[in-house]
């Protein structure tokens, strides 16, 4: 498989959050102006009937400033039930466009628009109809909701890592093609033998940097760590894995667990709301010496949620074909309640 080629946006930006992390530090913004942007945040917020969503891979000084932090799911379903006219969504671009189709009467603003999600790309439209053209009549297109507006139109069901295995499995058809993460696509297979899902050949940079010598290394290091691995790590290191789930998943079973140290593949954004669900219990956090960082996620830093919010910067657009687009995730949210 070929790697896949940042732009230079993601390399300055994967540089400078790479050195932040390693200094301890996740801004380089001092205490006093983080105090003052999340004053002039509240005060908008205030004014503008406005709610901040962020996701867990972003800082976590852009975490503090968010009415709710979460996965992409819940922020997805959170999404259609709040009471506001602006939702500013910090995360990466694929997530505010899924919102926007959710609330196409509300106002929703990307603090970065140049926060992509690579993998949300990866796959092909002809790719998609070769598949239907095969399996005619007994064939579903699962789309992770990592994924563009127009994406979700060649599908049928979106699905979340933390959804993904439940709404699948409650699809009629046996056949599945499951776009664009193959990684994610194979632990749904493993979870579902009773399903054929053919697999797309995309991934998650960032988890894909995630190599077994380096979580062996972890492992040798602490001997007496769980390892706590997302779905969209390779197959090699899902192998090491004591336990997989989704980014909210792995956060909740950390909380849980009676374990006391942790090794963890996934996004060190997570690492916020770890440390605040297990304040005074003494546990341990270890990623990588690789340390998986998303760049795109690492982009959106707190004074880029203010710019947003002062100058309604980065609103987003219904897409030509919304109403299509929209539709795979109304299923999702339908078959994930269930």
């Amino acid at each position: 498989m070929e790697d896949y080629v940042r732009t230079p946006a993601e390399e300055e930006s994967l540089r400078e959050a790479t050195r932040r992390f390693r200094s301890g530090r996740g801004s380089d913004l001092s205490a006093e102006e983080l105090a003052r942007i999340a004053r002039r945040v509240q005060e908008l917020k205030r004014e503008r009937r406005a709610v901040v969503l962020a996701h867990y891979y972003v800082p976590a000084e852009t975490q503090a400033l968010a009415d709710y932090v979460g996965d992409s799911f819940y922020l997805a379903r959170l999404a259609k039930t709040l009471d506001c006219d602006t939702i500013v969504l910090a995360g990466v671009s694929f997530m505010a466009e899924s919102v926007k189709l959710l609330n196409p009467a509300r106002r929703v603003l990307n603090p970065e628009p140049r926060a992509l999600c690579p993998m949300a790309y990866m796959v092909r439209r002809e790719d998609v109809e070769k598949v239907r053209a095969r399996y005619a009549g007994d064939v579903a297109v699962a789309c992770y909701i990592n994924s563009t507006a127009e994406i979700k139109t060649w599908s049928d069901v979106c699905v979340t890592s933390s959804n993904a295995v439940k709404v699948i499995s409650q699809l009629p058809e046996r056949n599945v093609l499951f776009i664009p993460d193959m990684n994610l696509g194979r632990y749904v297979a493993e979870q579902l033998p009773q399903k054929n899902v053919i697999l797309n050949r995309g991934y998650c940079p960032t988890h894909q940097r995630i190599i077994p010598q380096e979580v062996e290394r972890l492992e040798l290091e602490h001997p007496e760590a769980e390892v706590c691995a997302h779905p969209e790590c390779s197959e090699e290191v899902l192998r090491e894995a004591d336990y997989i789930g989704s980014t909210k998943q792995i956060i909740e079973h950390i909380a849980q667990s009676d374990a006391h140290e942790f090794i963890v593949l996934t996004v060190v954004g997570v690492a916020a709301e770890i440390g605040r669900l297990t304040a005074g219990q003494g546990k341990r956090v270890y990623f990588p010496a690789t340390p998986p960082i998303c760049p795109n996620m690492a982009m959106v830093g707190p004074e880029k949620v203010l710019a947003a919010l002062e100058g309604n910067l980065g609103e987003v657009s219904l897409p030509d074909n919304a109403e299509r687009a929209m539709a795979p995730l109304e299923r999702m949210l339908e078959l994930a309640a269930r």
